[in-house]
């Protein structure tokens, strides 16, 4: 099953080398689909989607009615996942978002300063609703203000101290809570060591 995507409640999760009724079902009907004719494929659209087919394009009417028996069967896209592909979408076209940013749960609140400390030297950055600020050079993302404060590639929410924590992990190791909701990182490492 794809990332982002959902089972249909009550549905079997598939095994390799098994294929449940279900599956065997959907794979029957798409084989189906490559049979018919555009007319029989549009009457399909209409029992499928309750309207009627948009336009006489076979190909189209095959990959979205296949996509559909899929999403009936199995189970569609997550809440989540629609919502990202709709901003994306809006964006895309140049609509204006609802909220104009996907949200990443990991991201802290606009405003929170990030401090680390890197070779001796502490460092600032300001969470934009936009990107980030780092010695009044703004940043679209954390990795972009590690790179410039090491010279190396890092993941900026490892190197700040954002990633999930693993089991058994601290969420925050060596660090320290300031006011306002910011954190300071104490425990940097040099250029000489420390995961990336």
């Amino acid at each position: 099953m794809m990332p982002g995507t959902r089972r249909k409640t009550g549905a079997a999760p598939w095994q390799a080398g098994e294929q449940g009724a279900g599956e065997a079902s959907v794979v029957a009907q798409l084989a189906a689909l490559k049979r018919m004719t555009v007319v029989e494929l549009k009457a399909k659209w209409e029992s499928l989607f309750g309207t009627p087919a948009p336009n006489n394009s076979r190909s189209y009417l095959e990959l979205r009615l296949g996509y559909r028996i899929q999403e009936l069967t199995l189970g569609g896209l997550s809440r989540e996942t629609r919502a990202a592909l709709d901003l994306l979408a809006s964006e895309i076209e140049g609509r204006p978002a609802r909220s104009g940013v996907i949200a990443d749960s990991r991201r802290p609140v606009v405003g929170t300063r990030l401090l680390r400390e890197w070779d001796g030297v502490e460092h600032t950055v300001t969470v934009l609703s936009d990107g980030f600020a780092w010695q009044g050079r703004k940043f679209k993302s954390l990795s972009a203000v590690a790179r410039a404060i090491t010279g190396t590639q890092w993941n900026g929410w490892r190197f700040f101290g954002l990633r999930e924590a693993r089991r058994g992990e601290e969420r925050w190791p060596g660090t320290r809570r300031r006011s306002g909701g910011s954190l300071a990182a104490t425990s940097a490492r040099s250029e000489s060591g420390g995961a990336r």
